[in-house]
């Protein structure tokens, strides 16, 4: 028995021995290719990135060469780390933290120690590379940015950080890749392939010359050249308006949903995020939290709309049928209700319909307005849901799904949101809780783009494609579904036009017929909302903010936009003079209301924004 049980030890000995050599010699291949790294070495040639053109052509952003000195920890032999570190113009101590990284992310793979030589250091150096074993230089190409605008659209890149690596096999150390704007939305259209070669390498680890004659090495592919539906002129012209201003400019095509102009100020030279003094600049950027210049105010920025909100009441109450235009309505600078309560307006004629409701902007009118809105239902719960449904249609109150990364829902409330506000669980609250919704103001808040596509559904009268950036890939035109499928609103198409005709008598007759443009018929409504901040733990009312939406020309829409101007005082004055110059700008490419451009290039509102610091008093409801 005890030598049965010996045969059995040495049997099961033997094959767990053999076992384990077929393991080692035919399964695990981690012993090869460790035998390869130490043979071969991977050298990655990297790609042109894609050019970015406007929608007319011109190219915005395209490529230079940049230099790299890179490191391979295991490589690396004893170097005058004096020399080195003089040439570099870095110090012993930050040589040492970078060559700690490289080892800590990988002995065997390459890791940058200096991004981005200029073209002198790079030939300066490359007389020397002989000397310091370990290192070499990795051409790439950076951005070479043509236009000195549209930071926020373009975005801009950088190294990718570990995660990056450690999530995507494409990525290694070094690489760069595209942060914000279109650079991120469409990096794997812009970034191409890398090409590798594998070079062989002898005992002494010296280069020899192709892997097995190259048949493994692939040539780099270049990047994918895209066009973009911005109007470079336009932008540039928009920046330039907003220039000591803050707020956003969103103008869109409303025949495409094709975005003509994303504009936020303040915003910054995209230049200054290329090079090696782009972590530097990208700093001094970051920690702007006064200005805050990387802040897309016109994506993220949630305001209250305003005036320019009362048109999509006036179209919720046609379709609801609880008015009619020729319904009229008295206003006495006013609207009373409840308690001695009022929501003050300014002197116009009285009473009104709806067409002049909304090109005087009555408050009154759109009080009244709301309040059968409303009240046409059992419940306010049941009426407050019925207006969120409407306005949900127009793309508010949720994520447009615009080809950006950022973006922001702003804000429609519904009956759940004001059951909990006003004592939830008994519901006793009215149409007077919410009135003024009827305005624009309250709990209603809209990013600049979801006013801009608001304003391109009413002169499409009731419908509109998602807006987007992206218009060709290699000259060929997008076909996404997303972006070439109609939204219809739940308004039907006959309401629109008295809208319509009211925010054109804006222009002729109403509240912004200074701002008309000789032979250009525009349909636009003016907007001043209510700011308040928070100074001293306690809430302050700031002066106003300026709001206006606009397209033309009105029978034949080319142009949609808003407009929106922190502490700009009133519609008119700032918003209103901006967005007849842009409207002007695109359709003619020229300008004949100087007198309006004079003024907003002279005028500032700096010290409107250095109020809350100063204690200077602020401008209320002017």
């Amino acid at each position: 028995m005890r030598r049965v049980l010996l045969y059995i030890l040495i049997i099961t000995t033997g094959i767990a021995f053999l076992g384990r050599l077929f393991y080692l010699q035919v399964v695990d291949t981690s012993f090869a290719l460790r035998s390869q790294n130490n043979a071969i070495k991977v050298v990655y040639d990297y790609p042109q990135r894609g050019y970015i053109y406007d929608r007319n052509g011109e190219l915005m952003v395209s490529n230079q060469p940049s230099y790299d000195v890179m490191v391979i920890p295991r490589n690396l032999k004893p170097f005058d780390t004096t020399e080195f570190c003089k040439i570099l113009s870095l110090t012993p101590q930050q040589l040492g933290k970078k060559l700690d990284k490289a080892k800590i992310y990988s002995p065997m793979l390459p890791s940058v120690v200096v991004p981005q030589l200029t073209k002198g250091e790079y030939a300066y150096l490359q007389e020397k590379m002989r000397k310091y074993e370990g290192f070499y230089i990795q051409k790439r190409s950076l951005r070479d940015y043509q236009v000195e605008n549209a930071a926020n659209v373009l975005g801009y890149i950088s190294e990718v950080n570990q995660k990056t690596v450690n999530d995507n096999p494409y990525y290694i150390s070094g690489d760069l890749m595209g942060r914000q704007g279109v650079e991120q939305q469409y990096e794997e259209l812009l970034r191409g392939v890398k090409g590798v070669k594998h070079i062989q390498k002898d005992r002494f680890n010296r280069d020899i010359g192709p892997y097995k004659d190259g048949i493994y090495d692939t040539l780099p592919e270049k990047g994918k050249d895209i066009t973009i539906s911005i109007d470079a002129t336009l932008q540039a012209y928009g920046e330039k308006l907003m220039e000591n201003k803050r707020g956003g400019i969103v103008a869109i095509e409303p025949s495409s949903g094709e975005i003509l102009s994303l504009v936020t100020a303040p915003s910054y030279d995209p230049a200054k995020l290329v090079g090696r003094k782009r972590s530097e600049n990208f700093t001094k950027l970051w920690y702007d939290t006064i200005a805050q210049p990387l802040y897309d105010r016109g994506l993220l920025a949630e305001y209250p709309p305003g005036s320019p909100f009362k048109t999509m009441n006036a179209l919720i109450g046609l379709q609801e049928g609880v008015v009619d235009v020729d319904d009229q309505f008295s206003c006495n600078h006013g609207y009373s209700y409840g308690r001695g309560r009022k929501m003050g307006c300014h002197s116009h004629s009285s009473p009104l319909d709806m067409v002049p409701g909304i090109a005087n902007s009555c408050n009154a009118y759109f009080a009244n307005v709301y309040r059968r809105i409303i009240e046409k239902y059992p419940t306010p719960q049941e009426g407050i849901d019925t207006w969120n449904a409407h306005l949900k249609s127009f793309g508010l109150g949720d994520y447009l799904g615009n080809d950006l990364q950022n973006g922001r829902p702003g804000k429609i409330p519904d009956s759940e949101y004001y059951n909990k506000i006003y004592n939830y669980p008994t519901y006793k609250w009215y149409s007077t809780a919410t009135l003024s919704n009827a305005i624009g103001q309250g709990e209603v808040l809209l990013t600049p783009i979801q006013l801009a596509n608001m304003t391109a559904v009413i002169a499409n009268r009731g419908w509109y494609y998602t807006p987007h950036l992206l218009k060709e890939v290699e000259g060929k035109k997008i076909k996404e579904k997303k972006f070439t499928v109609k939204n219809h609103t739940t308004i039907d198409p006959e309401h629109f036009e008295p809208v319509v005709e009211g925010m054109h008598q804006v222009y002729t007759n109403g509240t912004a017929s200074s701002l008309r443009i000789p032979g250009i018929e525009i349909a636009g409504k003016t907007g001043t909302a209510e700011n308040f901040t928070r100074i001293d733990g306690k809430r302050t009312q700031l002066t106003d903010h300026s709001i206006f939406i606009a397209f033309a020309p009105v029978d034949d829409p080319k142009i949609a936009i808003a407009v929106f101007v922190e502490n700009g005082y009133w519609g008119s004055r700032y918003a209103g003079r901006i967005a007849s110059l842009m409207i002007e700008k695109y359709i003619r490419n020229n300008i004949t209301r100087t007198d309006m451009e004079d003024w907003i290039l002279s005028h500032s509102l700096e010290e409107e924004y250095a109020k809350p610091l100063s204690g200077e008093p602020f401008i209320i409801n002017r």
